[in-house]
C-alpha cells in the first residue's frame, strides 16, 4: 500500500520536428493567404446576398415611404406593407426566440456555420481583408511590409487601406442609422453638414465600432468576445458536422514527391504544407483538433482539397465530418435533440403566424380626468375621460364608440370617428350616470370602439366611474 506508482514521461511532440507556432499562438497579426474553392465561393455568394439585403433594403420605398423603418419619434415600425406599434413588441420578442431556436438547430446539424458564412462580424472582416489585399498585396507582401521601416510606399499603402476601411465603416453606419431615421434625409443632412448632434454621435459611434471590430479586432471578437463561441460546443453531439482533420488518414504527416509511394514510406496523406493554417482567418491549425477559435468557414477545406488534387489524392482529408464518421461509423441525421428543436420551431412559427394574423389593428386607451366627478345643470353626476384611439391600418377608417355592460351609464361622444392611416386621435368624452338611485359610488366602465366597415374589428378598455357616496 505504501508503494508509489512510478512516473512515466510521455512525449506528445516529436523531438525531431521543429516547433511551429500558428499565427493564433504567436499573437501577432494574422495575414491569410488567397485561395479559391467551393466553400470560398459559397461564402462569397452569402456575403453578397447579406450586403444586398442590408444596403439595398434601406433605400427601398413602399407606399410612398421607406419600406423598412423603425420610426422612434412616432413609436412605430414599418416593414413593407405592415405597421407595428409598441403593443406589438411581443411579436418581435417571439421572432428573436424563433431565430435563436433556428440557430440552435443549425448548430446541432453543422456546428458554427453561421459564424463562418453569414455572421456580420465575419462578413465585414472579409471585406476589410479584401481591402488589405488590394492595397498591401498578398500574404507574403503584407508580412514583408509589416517588417519594413516606414517609407513613402508603406505610408501610401497603409493610408489607402485605412481610407477604404473608413469609407466602408461610414457607409455601414449611415445605412444602419438609416433604418431608424429616414435614410434620404440622413444622407442629405450629412452632405449639407446639417446633421443633428445626436444623430452625428450615433453615426460616429457605429462607424468607429465597425472600423475597430472588422479592421483591428477581427478574430479576437469571435474568440474572446462572442458568447456564442463559448456555449456552442454544448450543443454538439457525435453526429454534428464540424470542420475536422482525418488523422487516421493523414498521419504521419510529412513532405514527399508527387510520384513517390508515400504509403511505403510510412507517410499519411498530409504533406504538412501548412496551407490550412495560412488560409485560416483565426490562425489555427485544424490538425490540432476541435478548437473554440474555429468558425467552420471551410477555408482550410478548400486549401487542403487543392493540395490533394495536385498530389492526386482523394479529397476530404480536411472536411465537414462528424465525430462518429471519423471513428468509422455513419452520421445519424435524425436524432432526438434535432427533432425536438424542429418540433419547437414548427410550433413557434405556427403560433407567430397566427398571432401576426390575429393581432388587432385597432387600439383604445382611456385616461380619466383628474377631477373625481362633477354635477351638471340637470343634477346628474358625470365623469370625463380622454380616449386615445389608434388606427393601425394603412387605410382610412370610420369607428363608433359605445359603452358595454353599463346600463346605468350614458356616453356623450361623437357619433363617428374618422381616422387616417396610422393616425392617433385623442377623443374627450363624458359619461353620465342615468340612475341617480344607485348605491355604489364606484362603477366599472368599459369603452368599446368598433370598425363600421368590419364589425368583428373592435377594441375595448376599462376604467371606473366615480360619484358621491349614497347617490
Amino acid at each position: 500500500m505504501s508503494e508509489r506508482i512510478p512516473a512515466q514521461i510521455i512525449e506528445t511532440i516529436d523531438p525531431r520536428q521543429p516547433i511551429r507556432l500558428t499565427p493564433s499562438q504567436a499573437g501577432g497579426p494574422i495575414h491569410t493567404r488567397s485561395f479559391s474553392g467551393r466553400f470560398r465561393n459559397l461564402r462569397l455568394y452569402g456575403a453578397g446576398l447579406l450586403f444586398l439585403i442590408f444596403f439595398g433594403t434601406a433605400w427601398l420605398d413602399w407606399g410612398g415611404r421607406q419600406a423598412v423603418l423603425w420610426n422612434l419619434a412616432e413609436h412605430r415600425y414599418y416593414i413593407f406593407g405592415a405597421t407595428f406599434w409598441p403593443q406589438d413588441f411581443i411579436l418581435l420578442s417571439a421572432l428573436l426566440i424563433i431565430a435563436a431556436f433556428g440557430l440552435f438547430a443549425i448548430t446541432v446539424v453543422a456546428g458554427r456555420v453561421w459564424c463562418g458564412y453569414t455572421c456580420p462580424q465575419s462578413v465585414w472582416t472579409w471585406v476589410f481583408m479584401w481591402a488589405e489585399k488590394i492595397t498591401e498585396g498578398e500574404r507574403h507582401q503584407r508580412i514583408k511590409l509589416d517588417a519594413a521601416p516606414w517609407s513613402l510606399n508603406k505610408l501610401a499603402r497603409r493610408s489607402a487601406k485605412h481610407a477604404i476601411w473608413l469609407a466602408v465603416s461610414l457607409l455601414t453606419a449611415l445605412t444602419f442609422i438609416g433604418y431608424f431615421t429616414p435614410i434620404r434625409d440622413l444622407t442629405r443632412d450629412l452632405l449639407s453638414f446639417q446633421l443633428e448632434s445626436g444623430t452625428l454621435v450615433w453615426v460616429l459611434f457605429f462607424m468607429t465600432a465597425t472600423y475597430l471590430n472588422a479592421g483591428w479586432l477581427r478574430e479576437k471578437v469571435c474568440v474572446h468576445m462572442c458568447p456564442y463561441s463559448r456555449f456552442q460546443s454544448a450543443m454538439f453531439d457525435d453526429d454534428t458536422l464540424l470542420v475536422a482533420y482525418d488523422a487516421t488518414r493523414g498521419e504521419g504527416r510529412g513532405p514527399r514527391k508527387k510520384e513517390s509511394d508515400h504509403k511505403a514510406e510510412g507517410l499519411g496523406d498530409c504533406i504538412d504544407c501548412y496551407m490550412c493554417v495560412q488560409v485560416c482567418p483565426t490562425g489555427i491549425d485544424i490538425r490540432d483538433g476541435l478548437q473554440i477559435d474555429c468558425i467552420s468557414c471551410g477555408a482550410c477545406i478548400d486549401a487542403c482539397d487543392s493540395i490533394m488534387d495536385k498530389m492526386g489524392y482523394a479529397r476530404g482529408l480536411v472536411g465537414y465530418h462528424s465525430e462518429r464518421e471519423l471513428q468509422g461509423g455513419k452520421t445519424h441525421w435524425l436524432r432526438p435533440r434535432l427533432i425536438g428543436y424542429c418540433i419547437a420551431l414548427v410550433l413557434m412559427i405556427g403560433a407567430f403566424i397566427w398571432a401576426l394574423h390575429d393581432r388587432s389593428m385597432l387600439s383604445i386607451d382611456a385616461a380619466k380626468d383628474r377631477s373625481m366627478f362633477r354635477e351638471n345643470q340637470l343634477g346628474q353626476i358625470e365623469n370625463t375621460y380622454l380616449l386615445k384611439v389608434i388606427n393601425k391600418t394603412q387605410q382610412p377608417q370610420r369607428y363608433a364608440l359605445t359603452l358595454a355592460n353599463s346600463p346605468d351609464l350614458r356616453l356623450q361622444a361623437p357619433a363617428q370617428l374618422q381616422l387616417n392611416p396610422g393616425e392617433i386621435l385623442d377623443v374627450p368624452v363624458t359619461v353620465i350616470r342615468e340612475n341617480q338611485q344607485a348605491i355604489s359610488s364606484t362603477l366599472p366602465v368599459q369603452f368599446v370602439i368598433k370598425n363600421l366597415a368590419n364589425a368583428r374589428e373592435q377594441a375595448q378598455t376599462q376604467s371606473i366611474f366615480l360619484s358621491p357616496s349614497g347617490r
